[in-house]
This record gives C-alpha cells, structure tokens and sequence, in this order.
C-alpha cells in the first residue's frame, strides 16, 4: 500500500552497491525504516531527499516489513547544518537521541515536533550546547526516567535552596542534603534551568544568554544522570566531545 507521511530523515545506511535503507522520523507513523533502491547515485531521483537531517514528505510502499521508498519532496534540506562540523556533530546526536530513545512504528507528534524545531534553531545558530541540554531534558520523559524537579527527592519540599541528587533521582532541599553524601552543588541558576529545560515549550525560546559556568554545571548533571539510568551507548557523543574540546582551542569570533 502506497502512503505518504510527513518525516526526518534520522539514519542512513548504504546497502549493496547503490541501494540506502534510511530510517525516518514521521508525523504520522513514528519511526520507521525504508529501503531506498539506486539512492546511493548521484543521478537517482531519491539521491537528495535521502540525506541526513532531510525534512520532507516520502511515499513509502508500506509492508509488514522493511518498507520501501517510491519518493520523496524536499521541504527543507538543512544543507547548513550538513556543510558545518559543529553544527554536523550536534544535530548527528540529537538525532541519534531520537532514535535510541523511540520504539519503532509508535507515533508520537511531541517528538516530531520537538525534533523538527530544535534542527530548525541548529540551523539558525542557536546556541548548541542549550539546544543540547534542553533535548536531553525533554528526551528524559520519553525515556521514563523523569527525574524529580518539582520539590525535593525525600520530603518534597518546595521551599528552601535546592542540590541535585543523581542516587535519589532529583532535587534535594536543604534540610536533606546528608541523604547523598555525593550530592552535586549546584549554582540555583542552574537549577533553575534544569526545571525550565524540562517542563517549558520549546516553541518559546527567546534569547539566551548563559554563562559558561552554569553550562558546565548542566552538563555535568545531565550527562551523570544518563550515565546513571538510561543505559544508552550513543556513538556520537564521543565525537560531540571531540568537537567541543576543537572549539574551546579556537580563537573566540572577532566582533
């Protein structure tokens, strides 16, 4: 049955000597997989609206199995994204997020949406590192690891200053804190932003403007926090890394 769907593409993989099996992130069906048959010419009509981090409508001849892509029509390349290592390496683990933390044929429009905008603001320049943050935040839900922001971990105290637990699973107040001995202080800017990443739209997002200090504190917790619970092994994260450490050694932008 031939169908059309509104997707992303997430994955590429060569297959034989010029055939694709690309994985696409859909409105409407979630994450599936298509063959994509003499994708790898240059001369094939499927050459381009196969790329990574195309956004598109496909036609897919859908089966039970691996479907198969009969075409496509290009509604935003995001070529920028693909001409520019730093940009390359943070959509490639936004996208590699995607796809480790979804099951396969389970729509779910919040994770399109949510994808589909964040690539936007990649492309627009956005900055990366809280683009990042918010992502991971927001991918925490889908995942079923929510960490407890709203109060505190143990008396789910609203009030007073707050520390973040990784052992407990959020915030602690105050008044808990003996409950972790390895409790992680932190800036109340950050978590402040811990909470917004979480729980804001974003659709949103305005300006912003984060010191670097509060951006290595978010890292820290986050990243411990997946460690800790998610069990995800994400190759791309290892090359964001690199990326990052190149960036630091460069001279900051001359106004």
């Amino acid at each position: 049955m031939l169908q059309k769907c509104e997707g992303i593409v997430i994955r590429t993989n060569n297959y034989g000597e010029s055939n694709k099996i690309i994985t696409l992130f859909t409105r409407e069906w979630g994450k599936v997989g298509v063959m994509a048959r003499g994708a790898k010419k240059p001369s094939s009509r499927l050459a381009s609206i196969t790329q990574p981090f195309t956004y598109g409508h496909f036609l897919v001849q859908r089966t039970s199995g691996l479907g198969g892509l009969q075409q496509g029509e290009t509604i935003k390349t995001y070529r920028g994204i693909r001409e520019d290592i730093f940009l390359t390496a943070y959509a490639s683990y936004i996208v590699e997020l995607t796809d480790k933390c979804t099951d396969e044929k389970k729509p779910n429009p919040f994770i399109f949406e949510l994808l589909l905008q964040t690539l936007q603001y990649i492309d627009e320049g956005i900055d990366l590192d809280i683009l990042m943050y918010i992502y991971e935040m927001k991918m925490l839900q889908v995942l079923g690891l929510s960490p407890k922001l709203d109060g505190c971990s143990i008396c789910e105290s609203t009030e007073g200053e707050f520390a973040f637990s990784i052992g407990e699973g959020g915030f602690l107040c105050h008044r808990c804190y003996h409950h972790d001995k390895y409790l992680m202080k932190l800036s109340q800017t950050t978590i402040k932003l811990l909470r917004l990443f979480y729980y804001f739209d974003l659709n949103r997002l305005g300006k912003i403007d984060v010191k670097q200090e509060t951006k290595n504190e978010l890292k820290t917790v986050i990243t411990a926090y997946y460690d800790q619970y998610s069990g995800l092994t994400i190759k791309s994260k290892r090359f964001l890394n690199q990326i990052d450490q190149l960036r630091d050694m460069l001279p900051p932008p001359t106004e």
